[in-house]
């Protein structure tokens, strides 16, 4: 992980849990404030948010049967049970003083924060494939049975104090395992925001490093002092960005369902599509209309090659890159005519000099659309040789990007897998022959090796572009994903 992305929600962390410190090292500043009232309010708010929170994402999950959905929904139930709870056990307000506060603030947390990281982890993870069996029962019977011990607690408090949730061992484990929790949850919610940049994802980071440092204060502060009081603007705020999450993620889907279902999709092929800018999609169509078959083309190649790049153990940074350049890297061929373009027989010298243009149209045109770095190196080097002899600057073994280098394989895989209408396809076996046969001479053999090993191992990576992807034409999930109209 690149550690100065991440100084934001670090500095989301540190800077309550200092300034608490040093309320509470200035005795003078950390003054008594026993406010019964304004401590419903603000409890009550913060179940009130938690409880939008939980309906926006669980009508989500309810309709696309998402378990990871289920779970962030899960997470915000929980937090509004057990703050109901905090709220109505409030110390001379309704209720006579109990320790019910301070067990139900710590459930509320300790809750949140296991069904957040369950919502991070993959669908093929064990724990998540058992639950996965009950996830039609999973939210309504925890919401009725979480209900039931928040009545309990409420009827009866002396009954949920057996435990000792304020003393030590039991605080302190609690307090680590919330910690070490929330901690999961912010490192896989940063890696997949680092790849998709989707609101909800930084959102839920931001969020999860709150409810950390809402733990440590809690156990730490005492009660009704200025210091107390911050964890629960800290929860209040964690609520906050949760729903700022939400309509910054609806407005790029126009519907909660299409956001959820991006934020946790496992498709390749939405993967991708939910990854691309506008931009990038109006430059896909640009392309279809030109010439169907490199439109296809260039969305099996960045299929190929995102899979070859997660082989070679790229950043989500550059996966993100790659999705960006690779969809396009044929786009300077909506410069070069349709004569040239489709010719079926052997190019002369002038038409191939025209065609050795495409990728420094294709930079030029993409470089005033604003494309980042890595991309432009893709669209402009993709057809550089190992050995120097490609075009169009003649780089020669690492000076040719390493993401134009995966390119290259996977670009020249597609070409020749794929039927084209003067000459058949080579099988996958004769294919990887051409590759490994011109490895360190057209392909860096580092990344041939890759893909080898990559289909070797499974199957499926070339198998399921060739099966889901009609040659010749762009697949539904991009008129899908509402960027392209077709």
């Amino acid at each position: 992980m690149k550690f100065h992305g991440f100084v934001g929600p670090l500095l989301a962390v540190a800077i309550p849990l200092l300034l608490f410190e040093y309320l509470r090292t200035w005795s003078s500043l950390d003054v008594s404030m026993n406010h019964p009232h304004g401590h419903f309010y603000i409890v009550s708010s913060v179940a009130l948010l938690a409880t939008v929170i939980a309906l926006m994402v669980g009508i989500a999950g309810s309709r696309l049967r998402n378990i990871e959905i289920s779970f962030l929904s899960l997470a915000f139930i929980s937090l509004a049970e057990m703050f109901t709870v905090h709220g109505f056990s409030t110390p001379g307000l309704v209720m006579s003083p109990s320790s019910l506060p301070g067990i139900s603030a710590q459930l509320s947390v300790l809750l949140a924060a296991l069904w957040l990281s369950l919502s991070s982890l993959s669908s093929d993870h064990p724990i998540v494939a058992w639950l996965s069996r009950w996830k039609h029962v999973l939210v309504p019977v925890w919401t009725v049975a979480l209900g039931c011990f928040a009545l309990i607690g409420i009827l009866f408090p002396d009954m949920v104090s057996f435990v000792p949730w304020n003393r030590d061992p039991i605080r302190a484990i609690v307090t680590v395992t919330t910690i070490g929790l929330n901690l999961i949850t912010m490192y896989r919610y940063y890696q997949s925001y680092r790849y998709s940049r989707f609101p909800l994802q930084l959102s839920i980071v931001y969020s999860s490093g709150w409810l950390i440092a809402a733990q440590l204060i809690m156990v730490s502060g005492k009660t009704w002092m200025l210091s107390w009081w911050l964890y629960h603007f800290l929860l209040l705020a964690s609520m906050l960005v949760m729903i700022i999450g939400l309509v910054l993620q609806y407005a790029s889907k126009k519907s909660i369902s299409g956001a959820m279902k991006a934020l946790f999709t496992k498709d390749p092929i939405e993967r991708i599509t939910n990854s691309i800018s506008p931009s990038v999609k109006a430059l896909i169509l640009a392309t279809e209309t030109k010439d169907p078959y490199t439109a296809g083309h260039n969305f099996r190649v960045t299929m190929y090659a995102l899979r070859l790049a997660e082989e070679m153990q790229a950043s989500p940074e550059q996966l993100r890159a790659l999705a960006q350049g690779a969809i396009v890297h044929d786009v300077g061929k909506i410069n070069v005519p349709d004569s040239i373009l489709n010719k079926p027989g052997r190019l002369t010298d002038e038409e191939r000099t025209v065609i050795e243009q495409h990728p420094v149209k294709g930079y030029e045109l993409c470089r005033n659309l604003g494309f980042m770095k890595e991309e432009l190196q893709i669209i402009r080097s993709h057809h550089e040789r190992w050995d120097g002899k490609g075009y169009p600057d003649k780089l020669q073994g690492e000076q040719i990007p390493l993401l134009a280098r995966i390119i290259a394989v996977a670009d020249v895989y597609d070409a020749l897998s794929s039927n084209r209408s003067y000459r058949q396809a080579r099988s996958h076996a004769e294919t990887i022959a051409f590759l490994q046969e011109h490895k360190g001479t057209h392909f860096d053999p580092v990344c041939v090796e890759a893909w080898t090993r990559l289909c070797e191992r499974d199957p499926q990576v070339y198998q399921y572009p060739a099966r889901m992807i009609q040659e010749g034409g762009m697949p539904a999930a991009v008129a899908a994903s509402g960027g392209v109209s077709i």
